[in-house]
């Protein structure tokens, strides 16, 4: 049986469609049960819509900085909706603790950069002030702390000399596309393990393949 799940966003949710789109498939372990969005004129909810996906809004602004008020309610929305599983898909609000514990090994997030290094805002900005040669995205279970998480999964791009956070930004999002369905894939079909602060991959194999910055020719 196919798992049920939450995609909370606060904006145009690109990763929220890519998301969408991916569990169309037949042999999708997942089904995107709703999203909930905690801003009213957030441009994805048009798009959960025109892809067939059940929207829910739960103004966050009214609760000002009781979060606690704020999550009884979203926990609610999920309950109504059966939720099993959570993928943040641009959700600018964070959570307690005890919301991310409730939820932890069940809560995945994306970041754009290969965490740990770069955590917070500004990923891209950090990245090239850094001179790093490769950067990416990263997918992680979400903990009170912010970015910290296991990593599930991870996606590198080259970095070029004359890149600007916008250049760069373009790159990494076709990497999160492409990783975030394969992480909620992974977590939906149970191949995931936590072992204390690491995620462990069941039937994962080494890889061979590399990626080396710059090129030499």
């Amino acid at each position: 049986m196919k798992r049920r799940v939450a995609i909370l966003i606060s904006g145009r949710g690109s990763n929220m469609a890519a998301l969408i789109e991916a569990a169309k498939a037949p042999d999708f372990p997942a089904e995107i049960a709703v999203v909930i969005s905690n801003r009213a004129n957030a441009p994805g909810l048009e798009r959960a819509v025109a892809g067939g996906v059940p929207t829910v809004v739960i103004e966050s602004k009214p609760f000002g900085k009781d979060r606690a008020a704020f999550e009884a309610v979203l926990q609610r929305t999920l309950d109504e909706n059966r939720v099993e599983l959570i993928c943040l898909g641009g959700f600018m609000r964070l959570f307690t603790a005890e919301f991310a514990r409730a939820w932890y090994g069940r809560m995945l997030n994306i970041h754009p950069s290969l965490l740990p290094c770069f955590p917070g805002l500004d990923p891209h900005g950090q990245a090239l002030r850094a001179g790093v040669k490769l950067s990416g995205a990263t997918v992680h279970f979400v903990i009170p702390e912010t970015d910290a998480g296991p990593i599930v999964m991870q996606g590198a791009v080259t970095v070029a000399d004359d890149d600007t956070p916008d250049t760069l930004a373009a790159r990494v999002i076709t990497i999160e596309h492409r990783i975030y369905p394969e992480a909620l894939r992974l977590l939906a079909s149970g191949r995931l393990r936590l072992d204390g602060d690491h995620c462990r991959t069941l039937d994962s194999a080494a890889s061979n393949s590399t990626l080396i910055a710059p090129a030499v020719r």
